[in-house]
């Protein structure tokens, strides 16, 4: 397996024409992923960074580093991957269909971590070609945190790999326990914490040239959002979140918190204002 060290996450101009230069990708039908693995070999978790964070998806102080906190860290790896020729299809217009973290072991600030990324599998879908990364923190050589992130290429006719399916449970009844907003700038304030800046949260301007109608809020955001309503009064030292990515947050916006709620979890959805259509269906377990 190639494994290739990320020394420095490059700069928003960098990144943005990186991923405009791989739109003249055009491949056929892909049976597999190339074996490839990419490495951030030594990141320390920043109290500051964390605390920001914390505040703009509405986690308390006492919550700890949220389990979802460190997904941010493993964005530079996910744009270096999708950027990169080891990649086979254009990064834009490449949307996140569902994400899966498992934290093994609470994280904390001022921890020193090793972050890595490996390419995954491919799954068929009505909409075109779904394919992971796998994605794993390391402390001291022990896995902490580990995830799974499925990107969907809308629109590749020739697909490969089983029909992709949902993994979360839709039985449970669900009742509305919170409701929250998103304000315009949402977007822009997430991207300055999280490092996604994709012109599609920025602003109505920037939004509406990639064919929305407004700016969007970030799926993760409104994730973690829910996640801060759902967790327990303790810290958690082990936990899973699964979630699927419905339809779009429109910004301005607000949204309603649908949950059936356990004693070692909560099976939820994000809905829009008039608890109708979700922007997110989740699961919780600890």
């Amino acid at each position: 397996m190639k494994t290739i060290e990320v020394t420095e996450t490059p700069s928003l101009a960098a990144t943005f024409f990186r991923a405009l230069g791989t739109g003249a990708k055009r491949p056929g039908l892909i049976t597999s992923l190339p074996k490839v693995q990419l490495v951030l070999p030594e990141v320390e978790l920043d109290a500051q960074h964390i605390a920001r964070y914390a505040a703009l998806c509405g986690f308390k102080a006492t919550d700890g580093v949220p389990m979802i906190y460190p997904q941010l860290l493993t964005f530079p790896l996910v744009t270096a991957y999708v950027s990169s020729q080891d990649c086979p299809w254009p990064a834009m217009g490449t949307v996140h269909l569902a994400n899966a973290i498992t934290q093994h072991r609470a994280l904390h600030a001022n921890d020193t971590v090793r972050v890595e990324l490996e390419a995954g599998e491919l799954f068929a879908h009505d909409k075109g070609q779904v394919f992971t990364l796998n994605l794993r923190i390391l402390r001291e050589d022990e896995l902490v945190w580990s995830a799974t992130q499925s990107l969907l290429r809308v629109g590749v006719k020739q697909t490969s790999g089983a029909p992709y399916m949902s993994q979360i449970a839709t039985d449970l009844p669900l009742s509305c326990q919170a409701e929250f907003s998103a304000r315009a700038d949402l977007g822009r304030r997430y991207g300055e914490v999280s490092g996604d800046r994709n012109p599609i949260h920025m602003s109505a301007l920037s939004a509406k040239l990639f064919g929305f109608k407004r700016a969007i809020a970030h799926g993760m955001w409104t994730n973690a959002r829910a996640l801060s309503c759902l967790l327990p009064a303790q810290p958690l030292e082990q936990a899973s979140l699964s979630v699927e990515f419905k339809t779009p947050l429109f910004l301005p916006g607000r949204a309603m918190l649908w949950s059936a709620r356990s004693a070692n979890g909560a099976l939820f959805e994000v809905r829009d204002a008039k608890g109708q259509r979700p922007h997110l269906r989740g699961q919780l377990s600890y």
